[in-house]
């Protein structure tokens, strides 16, 4: 196997070149403004953890992992909607993100609305058009739909905005991460699974492994959100100061401790799959990372 940093390089040219080629560049329909919106926060960059987590647990279980690109997409897509909503005035009224003005601050906010409409519904598209099996396609949609949904990460949206005038309990600020963030990863660990063939225990496997990493992986932008600069982080840093967070619930030296326990946690997943390397170096990454 590649190297970590030669095989992620080519996780991300894959899939960069995939959605700058095959997403939205249709010339022949008239409603050229959704699709430049769209594609504005979609091409924006970002880590493509998703996508890589699609694409590896597909290569694990012994996939082509290059053919699973449709349900990686469909999880980027996922995720860049989410992000323009959350952006909007009426969430989190954000001015940047990636460094960038954020998609109502170039498009307006009805457009934005649209753009993050039109990518959740795409999602759907490329899951249903992915070069596998009915059931296997099916059992992808049941999958994201359910991880991006009223039992994921909108229902964890609702519930982090309905705790932002209260003191939350250990348990609520749980419920909202595990939905807002992790479920949407464990939706790209599984589907990564199903792409490549894996078996009900890997299946269970990347989903627990899912669930402790993004726990981590939340608590680690808490920190930074505290600890981090705008011009690292390319958005607004200091604006969870009125959330709920794992930050003010614990404080800053216990959560760093948490971040490694729940890695760990998640590493010990990995040992169903048999070449694993690559996955948990990169969870000891996202561990560390500054940004």
């Amino acid at each position: 196997m590649l190297n970590f940093k030669e095989q992620n390089a080519e996780y991300l040219a894959y899939i960069e070149n995939y959605l700058n080629e095959q997403c939205f560049c249709d010339k022949s329909q008239p409603q050229k403004l959704l699709f430049d919106a769209m594609r504005y926060s979609l091409l924006a960059g970002g880590k493509r953890l998703r996508p890589i987590f699609v694409f590896d647990f597909c290569r694990m279980c012994g996939g082509d992992w290059k053919q699973a690109t449709p349900f990686a997409a469909a999880v980027e897509m996922i995720h860049t909607y989410s992000l323009i909503h959350d952006d909007l005035p009426c969430m989190d009224n954000d001015d940047f993100r990636r460094g960038r003005p954020t998609n109502h601050k170039v498009y307006g906010e009805a457009t934005a609305v649209l753009a993050g409409d039109g990518l959740l519904t795409a999602a759907f598209s490329y899951l249903a058009k992915a070069p596998y099996s009915a059931d296997i396609r099916i059992r992808a949609v049941e999958i994201l739909s359910e991880c991006a949904g009223e039992l994921g990460m909108v229902g964890g949206q609702v519930l982090d905005m309905s705790s932002e005038q209260r003191q939350c309990t250990e348990q609520e600020v749980l419920d909202i991460q595990s939905r807002k963030t992790g479920a949407l990863i464990r939706a790209a660990c599984m589907l990564g699974v199903l792409s490549g063939g894996g078996n009900e225990a890997q299946l269970a496997a990347a989903g627990t492994f899912a669930n402790h990493l993004g726990l981590a992986f939340q608590i680690r932008d808490d920190m930074l959100d505290v600890i981090g600069t705008a011009e690292e982080m390319g958005k607004s840093v200091g604006t969870d100061a009125v959330k709920n967070t794992f930050v003010q619930l614990y404080g800053l030296e216990t959560c760093d401790k948490l971040v490694h326990k729940h890695t760990s946690i998640a590493v010990e997943c990995l040992d169903v799959f048999s070449d694993s390397k690559f996955m948990k170096f990169l969870a000891d990454q996202l561990t560390g990372r500054k940004v």
